[in-house]
């Protein structure tokens, strides 16, 4: 956007959660598309919050029903987008926290960190594991992404809320350093 908001970009891979996470995290139950079929979202969306700053909802990658054209087209959709807004901008990437990081997420957080964005990571569908196995899957998750160890990981959870205020604290911390270089 042109309007020198700060930005909170969610980035997964198609099927991760991301409307789902969206929807829990603005308390509106519908506002991002929920589907079971995976790649719905295939523009760049954006969603004004409290006027102050925006979530970017970029389509997901890794969607293997979307032909090749189509998913090129995502691809320079989010590099544009992503390399015009660098500098208001911070990324929340998705990863399933049942499957673990995959190797196109490896892929996303290498290209998002060579752009210097900050990151944040949300393991996503959490309650669908023990708590027990919570903690040595976030190490996983940090171990496969290479991840520094100062780039949160936080386990999320859209059904039962879990890992809500953690982000939010997050964003709120981006969104007041964007708003104290805002023109």
């Amino acid at each position: 956007m042109r309007d020198g908001y700060p930005e909170v970009a969610f980035a997964g891979r198609s099927n991760v959660g991301k409307s789902s996470l969206l929807n829990r995290l603005l308390g509106r139950g519908a506002l991002a598309r929920v589907g079971a079929t995976p790649g719905r979202t295939q523009s760049v969306n954006y969603f004004r919050v409290n006027r102050r700053f925006y979530f970017v909802d970029l389509p997901g990658y890794g969607y293997a029903r979307a032909g090749r054209q189509a998913r090129q087209a995502w691809a320079g959709l989010i590099d544009a987008y992503l390399r015009h807004a660098a500098p208001r901008l911070a990324v929340v990437l998705l990863v399933d926290g049942k499957v673990g990081a995959t190797a196109a997420d490896v892929e996303a957080h290498g290209y998002l960190s060579g752009l210097g964005l900050r990151l944040v990571v949300a393991a996503t569908k959490m309650d669908q594991l023990t708590r027990g196995r919570w903690q040595p899957g976030l190490a996983r998750i940090r171990q496969v992404l290479d991840a520094a160890t100062d780039t949160p990981i936080i386990p999320f959870s859209a059904q039962t809320g879990e890992g809500a205020r953690e982000l939010w604290r997050e964003i709120e911390a981006h969104v007041t350093a964007g708003a104290s270089g805002k023109d």
